[in-house]
């Protein structure tokens, strides 16, 4: 009975490597990106571009794991999400007010260590902010309210 289960599951698992995630970036602006658009300090460019462009940009490195699925159907799920929600590469296209709303949004999210995720940290020990890393971070947000 357990060898039936296995060998269900082995096939299921091989079947669904067949449906594969689209890993095509939008195109980006650079006229609309945030570098572009508002003076960013190189020690803060360094901290989103490793701790925050892959799920808030339009310039995601999918890594080798994102072909194994369904680890790729999750993954690609946070960036779908994570660009709704913020994207970087579409700064400029923000109204003032959904600017202000992201500036405070951001600030209140790495503040509080909620970003980057515990999940995208494990797999990206570069995106494992330090609090000196948080402080500068958190120093930048403010200039720009």
């Amino acid at each position: 009975m357990i060898k039936k289960v296995l060998i269900v599951l082995l096939v299921v698992l091989v079947i669904i490597q067949f449906f594969r995630i689209d890993k095509i970036n939008p195109p980006v602006d650079a006229t609309i990106n945030l570098i572009q658009v508002v003076e960013v300090p190189t020690t803060v460019q360094e901290i989103l571009n490793s701790a925050c462009f892959d799920c808030h940009s339009n310039e995601t490195a999918y890594p080798w794991y994102t072909n194994v699925a369904p680890l790729s159907w999750w993954i690609k799920d946070h960036i779908d999400e994570g660009r709704d929600e913020l994207n970087f590469s579409e700064w400029g296209s923000y109204s003032d007010k959904r600017r202000l709303h992201k500036i405070d949004e951001l600030g209140e999210m790495v503040s509080e260590g909620e970003m980057p995720l515990k999940s995208y940290v494990i797999a990206h020990r570069e995106a494992d902010l330090s609090d000196a890393q948080r402080n500068t971070l958190l120093e930048w947000i403010k200039t720009l309210k």
